[in-house]
């Protein structure tokens, strides 16, 4: 029976099982993608680091490091920096980052080259490996040469992949690699320049990497040095791409929760329509358990063909994923299939239609053989245990699937009430728009117009359904749009004269005037000409630093004590500071204690306050300071911002380098500077903002079309969900039409009555989900990108509109039939 009723009701459940397949493609393929990134994460842990643990330091190692490094027996070292290169064939210039290599790194992976035999020869040949992509960019090919400082040196091949390397790391300072021999006569290592010594090893087989991380990294952390395991870089790079999983999922579960909505409000019109047929059911002797279960082997059968249709979408869907995600991971993504998913995938289709439809269909049990002759509306008997019951079950699927994605019970509980909040939200507005018409019932208005407004509060009314549709489908893309404006706001380069666009980095002090004679020379205007100091803490309110170190209950951040901090000196404050505490001393006067200012952040990751006293090691020599101020500092904000800065009359004769910008204005000018530097100051570093915010957009473009690409699924599973709802109701609508061309009503006036229905509830739906959209924008903006939320006038020129006509669409072209042919002609074919 539930076949051959299925069968003639197929045109009608085709749409929700529409709903099911998305939200199961959008899940399985997530998942399935999510197993192979954690398989190839931990298959692929050395090949990402190229060893089996690394040592590194920011500087020479000293005694101590040197002797745990001696005894460990490294099997490779390098040195890495990024500085500029030249090109002498074509005169270009670019920052890259100089790994210079003596040993045979990688002993896991490869270096992928061309041709490929330059990985295996440039050390012995003398030659530079140089990234691929900037050999394509500036036409150099092997044989050409490649200036680093005062070193020349030929291209050997180009470099296309590299253990632990990025796209995005390489689309910055692409790398270049050269023998570790080399790196002395290139004369870029300088003081204040930012290096970086790394040791590789290759650890025995029984070695226990966990046990050495343990007894030695406490010991070099001290020492400002670090002990990295390929285990635990697995986990890093497993943890950052959970985060892009998580959000991933929550996409999909939305998706999945559109198709939900889907099922109930499909099979709550669909069993409506079918409690006549329920009762000749038990006219002829079927009990309300073969009844029940007829329409439950139905819904069930169509939620088991969704699911096993949506995981097979799933599974081809997933492939476009390592190609969306490429440049976020250090590896190339092998895909497979893994059976969870898919038997999930499954088993979720046949759940998530039965228990989403099980509310409608309580409806059956309590049917009386009598309303073969006149169904009741409501009956006088209402399942109320079981519909508890179900609640509880849908509540609890929720909690359980979102927990099952996030990993976190906290983050599930918040995203079940958010969920419910927006749900009780839209759902509150719908019977208060009902109550509210039939309240306050325009009477005096005409027949079209008050038939339209009677609609929405008659027996077997679709305003609730319609609008939770119209509501969660327009609030999910009004919030991605909002949201992408934020992330594009809080990434903005201003391209105004006042802000740098071109940074020169480790300016010495007898090269500083010289520098900004260059700038100025060329028409420019040196708008930052910064000193930097560095140190270190010596001591906290009294305590030595080496002696928090080794208390347990200390809460200063370890990272406060290792870190090599670089200072400066102002009288004033920048743009992107704001004192929130203290007092701002300009300059230092005679005998006066030295106060100085620092960043709010820092402030609680040290445990100081206003008054607190810090000193400082400064080059070794001791310098005793006070906090006289806290600082807010948006470091969102391209320009150079700094956790201390000290007062003017202080640091002026200390060791130090400088930082100086520029704003430049096209791309000839930008390159005109660069090589005339580069040529004259060769260990300076030219850093171009412009095409430093091109890759961040580029970024930012590319998880915009991840985040629309999953969104597209929501929106998409919204909108048949709004096509399944109404389409169900067609047969009901062609009766109401069709009695209402019997009275009298002219094809004309049916229209009108059916547009203006359709119109207030896409007007509604729209409205209400794109106003909700504000309130959850503003929340993100000020709780998770605390930025200023400036909202766009795009969602209610573009959504609103197009989503009400969409409705308005949908809903006519239900009354076609009435509108060409005769009341008796319809009537006779829609039986």
């Amino acid at each position: 029976m539930a076949w051959r009723d299925g069968k003639a009701s197929s045109s009608r459940l085709l749409l929700f099982m529409a709903a099911i397949i998305l939200g199961i493609a959008a899940v399985v393929s997530i998942q399935l993608f999510s197993e192979n990134l954690k398989q190839n994460i931990k298959s692929q842990s050395k090949a990402m680091m190229g060893a089996d643990f690394i040592i590194d330091s920011r500087q020479i190692p000293n005694k101590k490091v040197q002797a745990i490094i001696d005894s460990l027996g490294p099997a490779a070292s390098e040195v890495n920096f990024s500085s500029m290169a030249a090109f002498p064939k074509n005169d270009g210039s670019k920052l890259v980052k100089v790994r210079g290599i003596e040993g045979g790194f990688p002993f896991y992976g490869t270096l992928e080259t061309v041709p490929v035999s330059a990985a295996a020869t440039y050390q012995e040949s003398g030659g530079a490996l140089v990234d691929a992509t900037l050999m394509l960019q500036y036409e150099l090919k092997p044989g050409d040469s490649i200036k680093l400082g005062k070193l020349s040196l030929p291209i050997v091949g180009s470099l296309k992949s590299i253990p632990g390397g990025t796209a995005i790391a390489t689309s910055v300072a692409p790398t270049v690699l050269i023998p570790y021999r080399f790196i002395e006569k290139t004369e870029l290592l300088q003081f204040g320049s930012r290096k970086e010594y790394q040791y590789f090893f290759i650890a025995p087989a029984t070695m226990d990497l966990e046990a050495l991380d343990k007894k030695y990294d406490p010991i070099l952390d001290a020492e400002d040095a670090d002990l990295d395991t390929h285990t635990g870089t697995s986990q890093r790079v497993g943890r950052s791409s959970e985060n892009v999983s998580k959000f991933l999922n929550l996409a999909a579960f939305i998706a999945l929760l559109l198709g939900c909505i889907g099922i109930a409000s499909s099979v709550h019109i669909y069993i409506k329509e079918k409690l006549t047929d329920v009762a000749v059911l038990k006219c002829l002797g079927a009990s309300r358990k073969q009844t029940f279960l007829i329409y439950l082997i139905q819904i069930a059968g169509i939620g088991l063909l969704g699911g096993i249709l949506g995981t097979v979408s799933g599974i081809g869907l997933q492939q476009a994923f390592p190609f969306l995600l490429q440049e976020f991971l250090p590896f190339e993504v092998e895909i497979s299939i893994t059976p969870q998913p898919i038997v999930m995938g499954v088993l979720l289709g046949v759940l998530m239609s039965v228990l989403f439809a099980l509310l409608p269909l309580l409806n059956t049990w309590y049917v009386s053989p009598l309303e073969v002759l006149r169904v009741s509306e409501d009956n006088s008997k209402k399942p109320r245990r079981a519909r508890a019951f179900t609640f509880i079950a849908i509540i609890l699927f929720i909690y359980l699937f979102s927990y099952w994605l996030l990993r976190d019970f906290l983050f599930a509980f918040a995203f079940v009430v958010g969920v419910s909040i927006t749900f009780a939200i839209l759902a509150g507005i719908a019977t208060l728009f009902m109550k509210a018409i039939k309240k306050y019932f325009p009477t005096s208005w005409g027949f079209t117009a008050r038939q339209s407004l009677l609609n929405l509060f008659r027996p077997n009314n679709q305003t609730m359904v319609l609008i939770l549709s119209i509501g969660l489908g327009t609030f999910l893309i009004s919030t991605l749009y909002f949201t992408k404006d934020i992330l594009l706001a809080k990434t903005a380069l201003e391209s105004s004269a006042e802000n740098a666009n071109i940074i020169l980095l480790d300016v010495q002090p007898d090269q500083r005037l010289a520098v900004a004679n260059e700038v100025t020379d060329k028409g420019l205007t040196v708008l930052d000409n910064i000193s930097l100091i560095t140190m270190r803490m010596h001591s906290i309110k009294g305590e030595l630093a080496n002696d928090i170190r080794k208390d347990s209950t200390s809460k200063v951040n370890e990272w406060v004590l290792n870190h090599e901090f670089r200072t400066t000196y102002r009288d004033s404050l920048i743009p992107s500071e704001e004192l929130i505490e203290g007092t701002w001393v300009t300059t230092l006067k005679p005998g006066d204690p030295i106060m100085i200012s620092i960043a709010e952040d820092l402030a609680k990751r040290a445990e100081v306050g206003v008054g607190d006293q810090i000193v400082f090691n400064v080059q070794g020599v001791l310098m005793e300071t006070t906090v006289g101020s806290i600082r807010k500092v948006d470091w969102a904000k391209m320009q150079m911002n700094f956790s201390i800065v000290f007062p003017k009359g202080v640091l002026e004769s200390a060791p130090q380098f400088h930082v100086l910008s520029t704003h430049v204005t096209d791309d000839a000018s930008a390159a005109s500077l660069q090589r005339d530097l580069v040529k004259k100051f060769p260990t300076i570093s030219v850093i171009d903002l412009r095409q430093l915010y091109s890759v961040v957009e580029n970024i930012l473009d590319k998880i915009s079309w991840v985040i629309n690409f999953m969104a597209f699924f929501s929106i998409l599973t919204g909108i048949i969900v709004l096509i399944g709802s109404v389409r169900t109701s067609k047969r009901q609508r062609i009766k109401e039409s069709v009695l209402l061309r019997t009275l009298g009503a002219k094809s004309k006036q049916i229209l009108q009555i059916t547009a203006l229905e359709y119109l207030y509830l896409g007007i509604l739906g729209s409205l209400v989900g794109i106003l909700l959209s504000l309130i959850g924008s503003q929340i993100l903006a000020t709780l998770l990108f605390k930025e200023p939320f400036i909202p766009s006038i795009i969602p209610f020129l573009v959504f609103l509109p197009g989503i009400t006509i969409l409705v308005l669409l949908i809903g006519l072209s239900n009354i076609r039939s009435v509108l060409k042919s005769p009341p008796l002609e319809v009537l006779r074919r829609e039986g």
